[in-house]
């Protein structure tokens, strides 16, 4: 009997905690890193596309990156610094966040400067601007722990970035192309450098 109320409780516990957390979804060119002082977690074979979180007020930080074509076989990465933006976040809604994809490079390059994004609700047919928060404003947040408590991250894409060897493994073309893309301006440029040498 005991067993039974408890299983019951932990239950209804659990429905009650999810039924209270809102959606963010992002879009593949932004990178959620951080919720207040909270790391998000993510792997070298997944990323976060859904934040779930209380109804509230949050500062999130994020990083945009983007890939444009620049011929047959050649392309750009283009990515901000981290930034951090101001979120609320209402019971009931969840949201999208959106932004105008720049054309070709140089619009990413200028965009990348002085990013700008929105939160759009579903449903909604007009998203709200957010407020980007200067770092003087957020040197106080320091990261800690993975986040565990107040949000709750959802990887729904956890599949490989390409064909698996033997061991299940990502094959090697993909991890270069995967560090490739996460490398800075300047660590390409160096690298490019050691391998023509």
């Amino acid at each position: 009997m005991r067993k039974s109320v408890l299983m019951g409780s932990a239950a209804v516990l659990l429905f009650s905690v999810s039924s209270m957390a809102e959606n963010i979804h992002f879009p593949e060119e932004f990178v959620p890193l951080q919720v207040g002082e909270r790391v998000i977690e993510s792997s070298l074979f997944s990323r976060v596309d859904d934040l779930e979180l209380a109804p509230g007020t949050y500062q999130l930080k994020l990083k945009y990156t983007d890939l444009y074509e620049q011929g047959f076989d050649d392309h750009e990465v283009i990515e901000s610094e981290p930034f951090w933006v101001d979120v609320t976040v209402e019971a009931g809604k969840n949201y999208t966040l959106v932004f105008n994809r720049a054309d070709n490079a140089v619009s990413a390059k200028l965009f990348a400067e002085v990013p700008e994004v929105s939160l759009q609700a579903k449903g909604s047919s007009l998203p709200e601007p957010l407020t980007v928060i200067s770092n003087n404003q957020m040197e106080k947040v320091k990261p800690m722990k993975p986040m565990v408590s107040s949000a709750v991250v959802s990887q729904k894409s956890n599949k490989p970035l390409g064909p698996v060897n033997s061991q299940g493994m990502p094959s090697a073309a993909n991890m270069l192309d995967f560090w490739w893309q996460q490398a800075t301006t300047v660590e390409r440029k160096a690298f490019l450098e050691k391998i023509t040498k």
